[in-house]
């Protein structure tokens, strides 16, 4: 690792060796039996991991392309419902307008979500309603079940992006009324970047427009996953890395894979807590701190580059804010195949960065993140 940045931030993550060396091969035909073989023990580990016995489709491209696909196969000419408390959710409206009626439903970035503006949108004939479930732009967890509830109810086709939750935190689309859940390899799964994949309900496809992308035309995806192929040239060597990345999420457990998510962001916290700093969400009953992702405020007087500037040269990289809160907070990933050394190596050069910007810590987040990952 002394030439590698280790990279704590929301994606993408550090990546198991068995992932990389995946990759480390001879070029194979990718219409023959190997590559459907591949196909199919990946399509079925993904199923494991995202909970479902929906459709399950992998594209090449990266979690934007997923979003893109739910979209413009199953929201054109919709009335759509897009719930926005980050930059990804607003991403999720930006590309509904260029296929159907949108309307962004949105609160402060890091707040709960209007959910009462949802139902009434739902009552005045919303056909879709998109959602973000782990926003990690504002790392604030979202309320799937709740906001799935509301969109069976009214009938509506519920899309959600869970790119930063499937793999790491609980996600069951089948329960909550899913009708596409959407994730990117590399994130939680700890792959490299490349890939999407996506579940597709029954409603969803009874929905289906009549006139889809051609490449993103998931219909003709699902023809080619019943043969265990795909209707365009894969990304294959991504494919070997996804295989190998799903097998390591499933030898661990998912129940133990979460567990370790929720401890390492609750170290993280704790050591926020400590030190005196504020988490930028804003939860409440029903919405959570992200368990992938942190986002704590800077103090005032505070610069992003002393802090996260100072902790890249030492040859750790966390995340920093987007859009209008670049430079008001910087994000810690707990995401993939990291631990407690990772964790307590970023809380340290942290903690190290603000001692040198002269800003007084209340006291050592180290230390007590350290009691946290041992309890």
């Amino acid at each position: 690792m002394q030439n590698e940045s280790l990279l704590m931030m929301p994606g993408p993550v550090p990546m198991p060796e068995r992932v990389r060396f995946a990759m480390a091969r001879q070029a194979m035909n990718h219409r023959g039996a190997e590559f459907g073989q591949v196909v199919e023990e990946t399509t079925t580990m993904l199923k494991e991991i995202f909970c479902t016995k929906n459709d399950l489709l992998t594209i090449t491209g990266s979690g934007t392309a997923g979003m893109e696909a739910a979209i413009s196969n199953f929201c054109q000419g919709k009335k759509i419902a897009c719930l926005v408390n980050g930059k990804f959710g607003d991403r999720l409206y930006q590309v509904s307008q260029r296929y159907g009626n949108p309307m962004s439903l949105a609160s402060d970035w890091g707040t709960p979500l209007p959910l009462e503006a949802l139902e009434q949108a739902l009552e005045e004939g919303a056909e879709v309603v998109t959602l973000v479930h782990n926003e990690t732009s504002a790392a604030i967890l979202n309320p799937a079940e709740e906001i799935g509830r509301l969109a069976q109810k009214h009938g509506a086709l519920f899309i959600m992006d869970g790119i930063t939750s499937i793999g790491a935190d609980e996600v069951y689309p089948d329960k909550w009324g899913v009708d596409v859940a959407i994730t990117g390899s590399q994130k939680c799964l700890a792959a490299p970047a490349g890939l999407a994949a996506l579940s597709v309900s029954q409603k969803a496809w009874d929905a289906q427009c009549e006139n889809p992308p051609f490449y993103f035309d998931l219909p003709a995806y699902k023809k080619s996953a019943a043969k265990n192929q795909t209707p365009f040239t894969p990304a294959v060597p991504l494919y070997l890395a996804l295989r190998e990345a799903c097998a390591i999420a499933l030898e661990e457990g998912m129940e133990a894979r979460i567990a370790r998510h929720r401890m390492m962001a609750q170290a993280v916290r704790t050591a926020a807590d400590v030190w005196g700093l504020s988490l930028f969400a804003q939860p409440d009953a029903l919405h959570s701190y992200s368990n992938t992702a942190t986002a704590i405020c800077y103090p005032e007087g505070i610069t992003d580059d002393a802090i996260r500037g100072k902790v890249k040269n030492l040859g750790i990289e966390v995340s920093g804010g987007q859009d209008h809160i670049k430079g008001k907070i910087f994000r810690i990933g707990t995401m993939g195949a990291t631990g407690a050394p990772e964790i307590l190596a970023v809380l340290a050069m942290v903690q190290g960065a603000f001692k040198a910007a002269g800003y007084p810590l209340k006291g050592d987040g180290v230390s007590a993140a350290c009691e946290v990952l041992i309890a």
